[in-house]
């Protein structure tokens, strides 16, 4: 199956053998970069779920409602406009290109964003092709964020590498070699404990994805919810508080005012690129972002972006390793 649309259209047409079927989107005037917009699903450099080719193409292997599918995305002509063609392959092949307009940011507003500090505006002005992505998924990017709490990026990109390999299948189609879908729900309950202490996860990570798997579809139900009530969903799961729910709902419901707070480093880049303040917490981040209200997760991956960080004045946290107790 094949779509070609343009990303931010209200009227536009995915392309199916067989037929075109009309999707929903708004017309494009600015240009659309994949990197930006699909990079905060991408847990790792080696994720078997996601995969930038030498020709540009994203491809991505998810678990949809449908079933497991494979889908890539690439700019092509009229890149400046915003144009993206898509393909996708599996069961979910349908579902993956009805929901692409959303996955590159067909339901993001970037006007609805006014820069007020002269370091957002810049970068604002540098990165025009940057789009929020709306997955309609949430388990997909709940589990891998649950594996990231409280250890190092390091830790966390390397368990879910080890358990989507062992435990999830080859992505459907022609995916470049080495790709694979997540393990369905069940799955995810039947893992061993053993098998979750070699993967170097500890027991309240591992007990919380358990927990949350078991619930899957009540989760999933989050994506058609605002976010704060997402949000208050996905945190009736013991083990799951703020930092959790909001980077899942910033990737499946494309939030643009979820902040994400109780985060390592944030506050203190935050607070360094508005107010030199390195040592800014929580409070201090959500008063500096307060003129972004309606916007302040876009505004905070403007910052990151920016480069601007303080200076580190530590070394970096030391990876644990789990698996030789």
């Amino acid at each position: 199956m094949a779509g070609r649309f343009r990303p931010t259209t209200p009227t536009t047409r995915t392309t199916v053998r067989g037929g075109e079927t009309p999707v929903p989107g708004q017309e494009a005037t600015a240009p659309l970069d994949l990197g930006l917009t699909l990079g905060p699903l991408r847990r790792g450099p080696a994720d078997p779920t996601f995969r930038v080719t030498a020709d540009g193409s994203v491809w991505r292997a998810s678990r949809t409602p449908d079933g497991p599918g494979t889908i890539r995305v690439a700019v092509r002509d009229g890149a400046a406009e915003g144009r993206a063609e898509a393909e996708a392959w599996g069961p979910g092949a349908t579902w993956l290109l009805d929901n692409a307009p959303a996955l590159l940011g067909a339901h993001d507003d970037p006007a609805a964003f006014v820069p007020r500090h002269k370091l957002v505006l810049a970068t604002h002005r540098r990165r025009p092709g940057l789009r929020l992505t709306r997955t309609g998924l949430v388990l997909e990017s709940l589990i891998p964020t649950i594996l990231e709490q409280k250890v190092t990026t390091t830790e966390a990109y390397g368990a879910w590498r080890q358990l989507v390999r062992k435990y999830g299948e080859p992505a459907p189609g022609p995916a470049p070699e080495g790709m694979y879908v997540m393990p369905d729900a069940r799955t995810w309950t039947q893992i061993p404990s053993w098998e979750w202490h070699r993967a170097n996860v500890d027991g309240k990570r591992s007990a919380t994805i358990v927990r949350a798997a078991r619930v899957a579809a009540r989760l999933e139900e989050a994506v058609l919810m605002d976010p704060p009530a997402a949000r208050r969903r996905l945190e009736l799961i013991p083990g799951i508080g703020p930092w959790t729910s909001a980077e899942t709902i910033q990737r499946s419901n494309g939030a643009p005012d979820e902040v994400t707070t109780g985060d390592l480093h944030l506050p203190g880049i935050v607070g360094w690129a508005l107010a030199g303040d390195r040592t800014a917490d929580d409070e201090a981040m959500l008063d500096l972002l307060a003129p972004y209200e309606g916007q302040r997760h876009r505004a905070a991956r403007l910052i990151l972006l920016s480069g601007r960080v303080p200076p580190r004045r530590a070394p970096r946290m030391t990876p644990g390793n789990i698996t030789a107790l």
